[in-house]
């Protein structure tokens, strides 16, 4: 018998998983590999403000550092760099947007600046109405630490790369049991399979697509991340993560040509540098209509838990509320209220 088993090897999944090993658990993550999971097509950024009006996101002040300490750590056990401060130029498209930022900047001193030299950055951008800086960001190699941390799991004979079904699993009142495989406790770290799942479907999730263009800008600098209503994001090597679209209608999870063609005109008129287009990519993020993760144990199924909804703050939020999960499973620390599942306790207990 093993302690935890896990389904889901995304963000959620993987620091799951790294939290109860370390602890010393016995886990088993069930997993298929899919090219265009969420984990895998978002950019890995860390903002610390968002929106429009340049507000702090919730609960940043704990969770991006706790965020980088955790990808240090992970990426250390990995042999790898997973995580470094790539800060965000926020091109002003408008006066507007410009007098916005400005307003907020001796109210938000600890993450926005003006940068030095902000000239510099002509010779890459056709001049608008300024730039402005989000300091500190944070960029993921998403990438490297999935396949890492997947690597990591065979070698501890700890993944079946296999698609979940429920119907293999009984779930009974204080263990469950998959193909035979018996654990204490079933852990979803699904991200959109969890709209399906018949212990959860009733949460608030919605339904969010993403898009990103991946685009060649060979002359374009990697250490910043570049913002005109479209964010251009350091990728790998001379490629660049170009996005990305938040689209809550929607009929289908393929690329659209009408996204790539506002992209293309936002670079034309944006960018002074040449570029090739080279991949076009979608996916469906696990969003919630309270924008606030999906943490904890079923309140009538306590062999049940559930990791989600972490939506587009994915980086931030997965760290921390992983660890937060492990700590209320080993030793009862509350989990934050605002990210308990047990808020919804009534909808669950139907």
């Amino acid at each position: 018998m093993i302690d935890y088993i896990i389904v889901g090897q995304g963000l959620c999944g993987t620091f799951m998983s790294w939290n109860l090993i370390k602890a010393g658990k016995k886990v088993l993550v069930i997993d298929e590999s899919k090219p265009f999971s969420a984990s895998k097509v978002a950019s890995g950024v860390i903002n610390p403000v968002t929106g429009r009006r340049i507000v702090r996101t919730w609960e940043i002040e704990k969770l991006m550092p706790f965020a980088v300490q955790a990808y240090k750590d992970l990426g250390n056990e990995l042999g790898t760099t997973l995580i470094r401060q790539c800060n965000i130029l926020d091109f002003h498209s408008t006066p507007q947007m410009k007098l916005a930022f400005e307003e907020r900047l001796p109210e938000e001193q600890e993450y926005l600046r003006i940068p030095e030299n902000s000239d510099q950055w002509w010779n890459y951008f056709h001049p608008a109405f300024g730039v402005g800086e989000i300091d500190p960001c944070w960029l993921i190699d998403l990438h490297a630490m999935l396949e890492g941390w997947r690597k990591k799991l065979i070698a501890l004979h700890a993944l079946l790369n296999e698609r979940f079904e429920l119907q293999d699993c009984e779930i009974g009142s204080d263990q469950v049991c998959y193909k035979g495989i018996r654990a204490a406790k079933i852990i979803f770290c699904d991200g959109t399979a969890g709209f399906e799942n018949p212990y959860f479907h009733l949460l608030p999730y919605a339904r969010n697509k993403g898009q990103a263009i991946f685009a060649s800008i060979p002359d374009l600098p990697p250490n910043h991340i570049y913002k005109q209503g479209i964010s251009v994001v350091p990728w790998k090597k001379d490629l660049f993560w170009i996005g990305s679209t938040y689209e809550w209608n929607f009929t289908h999870l393929n690329p659209d040509t009408a996204f790539r063609e506002k992209v293309e005109i936002q670079l034309k008129r944006w960018l002074k540098l040449p570029y090739t287009i080279v991949d076009h990519q979608a996916s469906e993020r696990p969003a919630n209509m309270e924008r606030r993760p999906f943490v904890g144990l079923h309140p009538v199924h306590g062999a049940v838990g559930l990791l989600n909804g972490m939506g587009t703050k994915g980086c931030s939020l997965s760290p921390y509320f992983a660890a937060a999960f492990t700590a209320y499973l080993l030793q009862g620390t509350p989990i934050h209220p605002l990210a308990d599942v047990q808020r919804f306790r009534k909808i669950l207990s139907r």
